[in-house]
């Protein structure tokens, strides 16, 4: 299956259709696919909606009739929508045209970790507010980037060394940066999943991917960080894909690198493989088996497939990773994934 490819409106209103091409509108302005399917759907059952281009802030609404179109257009345009944030909308008809996104959708994607049954992995929805988002997006702006092969990263409180997977806990950056402090306060909440969970973290990776570039399948260093992982994302959204091996596989330091992990995973076809959709905004937990036995990585892709909708990725999306560094020797109870056990 492809996403729908749909012509940018030329001018004026053009010929009515039943697609809507809404501008003031979409994930970079806080706005998720579902609540503007949500508000939409007041005129008429909506087919899907689509990112219109890679800015995050136009959207393409597709109807099943073109009378909803012509509803939705005549009561939105130009008018503050309430189900939207009050946002005023400039709304114009769009065709579709031939054109077609290949879209990866062999594994079914699942909206909730209840529906993933990995144990371990919790996911929070709406865990920031957009403002905050906003907020947290300004400050990681304002520092200077590293340069990775195909993304940006920032590092705070310990360096994470991607070239052996690891840290060098003395080798101290200092303390978090205060824009984290009301991520910090509310991670506490995931206590009443697991009462376990540790929430005293002590390093930051910041990353940024740009549209279509993901990451390799890999396990956190065990003996890097402790049993809790808690990743924010921002800006656009994504889907994680996790796989467990009927064998463990672990990488030493000499053979540690992406390129190396990945191709070790590749190569291997005995595998558990689940996959979940991770929003803006939203909170992911990895704990016990989840964080210690389940490879976990993004697909390459620019479009996913997510149950019945095909969602295009945002012109950035950049997660933030708290971790807390081990002091000592991993003595986890997945001796095959740890390399502080082999």
């Amino acid at each position: 299956m492809g996403l729908p490819r749909f012509a940018r409106p030329k001018g004026g209103d053009g010929e009515s259709s039943s697609n809507l091409y809404v501008a003031n509108c979409g994930p970079a302005v806080g706005l998720s696919f579902d609540t503007i399917m949500s508000a939409f759907g007041t005129y008429g059952e909506v087919k899907g909606v689509y990112a219109a281009d890679e800015s995050g802030t136009r959207v393409i609404v597709s109807y099943h009739k073109e009378s909803s179109a012509q509803t939705a257009l005549k009561e939105l345009d130009g008018r503050p929508c309430s189900d939207l944030g009050g946002r005023s909308l400039h709304i114009r008809y769009s065709a579709q045209s031939l054109g077609k996104v290949k879209v990866n959708d062999t594994v079914p994607v699942s909206t909730s970790a209840s529906d993933l049954k990995i144990p371990g992995v919790y996911l929070v929805h709406d865990f920031v507010t957009a403002k905050e988002e906003e907020e947290l997006l300004a400050a990681v702006d304002c520092q200077p980037w590293q340069h990775l092969a195909k993304r940006r990263v920032q590092h705070y409180g310990y360096e994470f060394r991607y070239d052996i997977r690891n840290v060098n806990p003395k080798q101290y950056l200092g303390d978090l940066p205060c824009f984290v402090s009301p991520v910090l306060d509310r991670i506490k909440m995931f206590k009443k999943f697991d009462s376990s969970t540790d929430v005293c973290v002590d390093q930051l990776t910041v990353n940024e991917y740009p549209p279509g570039v993901g990451l390799s399948p890999h396990i956190d260093t065990h003996s890097a960080f402790e049993g809790s992982i808690f990743s924010l994302s921002l800006a656009g959204p994504c889907i994680m894909e996790f796989r467990q091996y009927s064998r463990g596989v672990w990488l030493s330091s000499h053979t540690s690198s992406c390129d190396t992990e990945e191709q070790i995973c590749e190569n291997s076809s005995n595998f558990l493989q689940r996959a979940i959709y991770l929003p803006p905004r939203s909170m992911l937990l990895l704990s016990g088996e989840g964080r210690y036995a389940w490879h976990h990585y993004i697909p390459h892709h620019k479009v996913d497939k997510v149950k019945d909708r095909e969602i295009r990725r945002g012109s950035r999306r950049v997660s933030l990773t708290l971790r807390k560094v081990r002091k000592g020797p991993c003595q986890c109870e997945f001796p095959q994934h740890c390399d502080s056990q082999n």
